[in-house]
């Protein structure tokens, strides 16, 4: 008769992260991992976007894209990754509700950003590609606004409407996240009402950039594809096209697929064992944040002459600087 009352009328406002609890004893060899792989995203996506914003060459709507993709990278991983490491290395692992809503929102809404990213980039290579002639007409600075805005509004309002109703929940049992962050669906699972509505919002999410995105990205690279092959006489180029966009889709694919499985694993009751959830939340974000500058920057020609010249650029500059003094003193 005592719990009712206070199960009713108590709610925590902070909780603790249970990140990997089975690997305690190597905890410091995951916090080096995780620390090697969040050092590899800062400089890898940082030189890539110095590159595409010192050379001129690289202004144009698909380098911007990449530009963006790279920044969106970036900060989701920024999200989640360094309170991770304070957890591993210094079992600093509570926060509060607040906190966790904020991290959850910036978290799902980049991850989604990443998305239409992804989308609008296939898009466009699908226009330059398969409608060479019109490309410059149709791929204007006024689309790519017009793209920055459908992503920022589709990204805000749907993911805005996920933390708003996990806010409204009560957390009267457990206040322990099974996860190294916020995941939305970690939390709603320590709600003590009825979460319908925050299991179908979770669905909703998964149809509304996973169910428009993956089939426009899958269409566009098919559509390129096919022009390409034909297009190619040299069997060398036919390999390189389809070794390109097979790439470029089978880490899409590996983005989409394992974020769908970790939010379809809480809002369809799958049963997936916590730590491989937890290892799926995280790498989901981690791997195409690491491999993006590779196959985006490494693989793509132009970036690669953009960075030899500013190589070029940087040792003439070098040289100039050793020999002037030389000369002002003959």
């Amino acid at each position: 008769m005592l719990e009712a009352p206070i199960t009713r009328n108590f709610s925590h406002t902070s909780f603790q992260f249970r990140c990997f609890p089975e690997l305690r004893e190597h905890r410091w060899i995951l916090a080096l991992l995780f620390f090697l792989c969040f050092l590899s995203v800062l400089l890898g996506n940082s030189v890539l976007v110095y590159i595409i914003r010192r050379v001129e060459n690289l202004h144009s709507p698909m380098y911007f894209l990449i530009c963006m993709l790279c920044i969106v990278d970036t900060l989701v991983v920024t999200t989640i990754l360094p309170n991770m490491l304070l957890t591993l290395l210094f079992n600093w692992n509570h926060i509060s509700l607040a906190g966790c809503l904020i991290q959850m929102f910036f978290t799902h809404f980049l991850s989604s950003l990443e998305s239409t990213l992804l989308m609008a980039m296939a898009l466009d290579r699908y226009v330059a590609i398969c409608r060479p002639l019109h490309y410059m007409d149709i791929m204007n600075s006024s689309m790519c606004l017009r793209l920055l805005l459908f992503t920022l509004l589709r990204s805000v309002s749907i993911m805005s409407t996920l933390v708003v109703l996990a806010s409204s929940l009560w957390f009267c049992h457990s206040n322990t996240i099974q996860h190294c962050y916020c995941d939305h669906m970690a939390l709603v699972k320590l709600a003590c009402v009825s979460t319908e509505k925050n299991h179908a919002a979770g669905l909703a999410v998964i149809i509304c950039f996973v169910g428009v995105d993956i089939p426009i990205i899958f269409f566009s690279y098919m559509k390129i594809l096919n022009v390409v092959l034909r297009a190619a006489a040299a069997s060398e180029e036919r390999l390189k096209a389809f070794h390109t966009c097979t790439t470029h889709l089978i880490v899409m694919m590996c983005f989409y697929l394992v974020g769908t499985i970790t939010f379809l694993s809480g809002s369809l009751n799958i049963p997936i064992a916590t730590g491989i959830n937890t290892l799926m939340g995280i790498m989901y974000i981690l791997i195409p944040a690491t491999v993006n500058p590779i196959i985006y920057g490494v693989r793509t020609k132009e970036i690669r002459c953009g960075l030899h010249g500013l190589f070029k650029l940087r040792a003439r500059n070098v040289w100039s600087l050793k020999v002037s003094p030389g000369k002002g003193q003959t």
